[in-house]
């Protein structure tokens, strides 16, 4: 089993012990059987294998989102119980140009605006060179250019480009 695939049989272990509820030794062993079966089978599939370059930008941009998706929250919450201020929320979808062309940085930036309330990842252009999202509170769009580019794919780009 290689270095890589290490992470995915151990999560795959723990997540048979938990599907059954035990720690038996039995299970213990069948559950590492089926991770490295697993994660051998699957191997061909991912001919492309990530490189982070950046450990250390990975953490951060893992807090900045946290940190989003909490402010996201509220923000939604604000927008549901009508607590906007006499102003009318104006959703729709709007263009980024993007700088990064990696696939796996491209999944993660897909990852973190789904997940982010309030945004949804719509598409990518054929060539990656535009991201299209949905936003539900669309005040100001230079304002999620300056956020999308400058928090998540200048950082995404150190981490996998």
């Amino acid at each position: 089993m290689k270095r890589a695939s290490l992470p995915m049989a151990l999560v795959l272990l723990v997540v048979w012990l938990l599907l059954n509820s035990t720690a038996a030794i039995g299970q213990i062993l069948l559950g590492i059987a089926l991770g490295a079966a697993l994660v051998a089978a699957a191997a061909p599939l991912r001919p492309l294998r990530p490189r982070l370059r950046r450990a250390d930008v990975a953490v951060r941009l893992f807090l900045s989102v946290l940190v989003d998706i909490v402010q996201s929250n509220f923000a939604v919450v604000r927008i549901i119980l009508g607590l906007v201020r006499n102003r009318s929320v104006r959703s729709g979808s709007m263009v980024i140009p993007l700088e990064l062309r990696d696939p796996h940085g491209l999944a993660v930036l897909a990852m973190i605006v789904t997940s982010t309330p309030g945004t949804v990842w719509q598409g990518l252009s054929d060539d990656r060179s535009e991201l299209t999202i949905h936003v539900l509170d669309l005040v100001d769009e230079a304002h999620w250019v300056r956020k999308i580019k400058q928090r998540y794919e200048m950082p995404l780009k150190d981490i996998f480009e």
